[in-house]
C-alpha cells in the first residue's frame, strides 16, 4: 500500500469530504439571523437549513421544526437538497470503488488495468460529488449576500452565512482534491502497466524431460547408423 500514496491520500480526503458533506446536509446553520442596526435587542437567533429551521433563545433553549410540505418549499431549497443527497451517494460509491482499486484488495481475476479503471472511476465520482456540494453552497451564499446588500429587503429578513456553508466549502475542496489524486494515481498505474506488458504468446517450448529424451534418441540413432 505504501507504493500508492496518491490513491490512499485520495481515499482519506474522500472520506473526510463525505463526512463534511453529510454534516453540511444535516446541519440547520445554512442561513442565520443577521443583526443589523443599533436599536435591535438580541433575544433569539434564527437558523434555517435544508430540512428544518431552529430558534435559539437567549436562555440557551433550542427549538427546531421540520419543514412540513416538500412541494411548498422554494425550488432553490429543493434543488439544494437533491444535490447534497446526490453528493453523499456519489461519495459513498466512490469510496467503494476506490477501495476495490487498491493493490491490497486481491480480487479473483482482477488485473492491474481493471484496478486502474476502478481508481479512475472513483476519482471521477469524487469530482462530481465535489461539484454537487459546491453548487448549492455557493448558490445559497450568493443569495444571502445579495439579499443582505439589497435595500429592498427588510432588516429583520436579512440573513448571514452559516457554519454549514463553510463546512460545505471545505467538503467540496476535499472531494475535488480526492478526485484529482485518484485520477492521478490511475494515470500513473496505467503508464506503469504499459511499461511492463506481458510477452506475446508464442510456441510452447518443450519440457526439459522431452528435450533430454529427444537428445538421447538422436544420439542413439547416430550410434546405430
Amino acid at each position: 500500500m505504501a507504493s500508492y500514496p496518491l490513491p490512499i491520500a485520495g481515499l482519506v480526503l474522500g472520506l473526510l469530504g463525505l463526512a463534511g458533506a453529510l454534516g453540511a446536509t444535516l446541519l440547520p446553520q445554512w442561513r442565520v439571523s443577521a443583526f443589523v442596526g443599533s436599536s435591535i435587542v438580541v433575544f433569539e437567533r434564527l437558523w434555517e437549513g435544508l430540512w428544518m429551521s431552529c430558534v435559539r433563545q437567549a436562555t440557551a433553549t433550542l427549538q427546531c421544526k421540520r419543514y412540513g410540505s416538500l412541494l411548498a418549499l422554494p425550488p432553490a431549497l429543493q434543488a439544494a437538497r437533491a444535490l447534497m443527497c446526490v453528493s453523499v451517494g456519489l461519495s459513498l460509491l466512490a469510496l467503494l470503488l476506490g477501495a476495490c482499486g487498491l493493490r491490497a484488495v486481491q480480487g479473483a481475476g482482477w488485473s492491474g488495468r481493471a484496478k486502474a479503471h476502478l481508481l479512475g472511476a472513483s476519482g471521477v465520482l469524487f469530482l462530481l460529488a465535489g461539484v454537487s456540494v459546491l453548487t448549492p453552497v455557493s448558490w445559497t451564499a450568493n443569495a444571502i449576500i445579495r439579499d443582505f446588500r439589497s435595500p429592498a429587503v427588510h432588516a429583520a429578513q436579512k440573513r448571514e452565512l452559516g457554519a454549514a456553508l463553510f463546512l460545505g466549502w471545505a467538503a467540496a475542496a476535499a472531494l475535488l482534491l480526492a478526485g484529482a489524486l485518484l485520477c492521478g494515481g490511475c494515470c500513473r498505474r496505467r503508464r506503469k502497466g504499459r511499461g511492463h506488458r506481458c510477452p506475446a504468446p508464442g510456441p510452447r517450448l518443450p519440457h526439459a524431460d522431452e528435450r533430454r529424451n529427444r537428445a538421447e534418441a538422436r544420439r542413439a540413432s547416430t550410434t546405430y547408423v
